[in-house]
């Protein structure tokens, strides 16, 4: 029975430790390396301090001047996760996947697929110049002839699920995964939206800095082949 169990006890470990190989930290804890900030506000007048820093070991979205702080690395296939709560005031932000073009909307907003953070909304999906479609698309966006990716289109798609955030000062865990143009969302163990045929299917990831502090940890992606169940 040993001789059986210990290759057994090898062979699990061994896809634990592949497993965790592929999970990558995109925070450290005590700096932003791998990430950039792009804050419009910020080229006007370098004497503004960026919305982005660490603090206590935390990454924190000050919630002005607007902007985003982007990772450097693109990625397809994957799950993105963080752990995050507002630090004062409810208000709004965002995590946003597939980026590519910054400033694309408003000379702000880079082009993606928005996550919503805002509290009593979080898991909307916001399309930034990229769109995506979900089941009961016309009752959940609205009408079809208003429905677009810029300007004063209807461009949210409200969260499938009410009640699902946790009380303010507490954390929040949200995962995103994206498979090819599809997206879930999970929101403290919740799956509340999932979209599909959008139209981008990689790009880098970013965070908002939208009106509201927020704090962040455990901010991790890995690579993934198929949806979580």
């Amino acid at each position: 029975m040993k001789q059986i169990l210990l290759p057994l006890c090898m062979l699990f470990l061994t896809i634990s430790q592949q497993a965790q190989s592929q999970t990558k930290t995109l925070f450290n804890g005590k700096d932003l390396k791998g990430w950039h900030i792009d804050v419009p506000d910020m080229d006007k007048d370098p004497a503004l301090k960026t919305p982005f820093i660490v603090r206590n070991g935390l990454l924190v979205s000050l919630g002005s001047p607007g902007g985003h702080l982007i990772t450097d690395g693109q990625y397809e296939n994957f799950r993105f996760t963080f752990q995050y709560r507002f630090a004062g005031k409810p208000g709004n932000c965002g995590a946003l996947v597939f980026v590519s073009t910054p400033r694309a909307l408003y000379e702000m907003f880079p082009k993606s697929i928005e996550v919503q953070l805002m509290n009593q909304n979080a898991g909307d999906f916001w399309c930034i110049q990229e769109d995506i479609t979900v089941p009961d698309m016309e009752k959940r966006r609205g009408p079809k002839e208003k429905w677009g990716v810029n300007g004063d289109k209807l461009r949210r798609i409200p969260n499938l699920t009410d009640s699902t955030e946790k009380p303010l000062g507490e954390w929040n865990s949200m995962t995103i995964e994206c498979v090819e143009n599809s997206i879930k969302v999970w929101l403290n163990g919740v799956m509340v939206n999932h979209g599909y045929n959008a139209t981008a299917q990689k790009g880098q990831i970013a965070l908002q800095s939208e009106g509201s502090e927020v704090e962040f940890k455990e901010v991790k992606v890995a690579a993934i082949k198929s949806f979580s169940k």
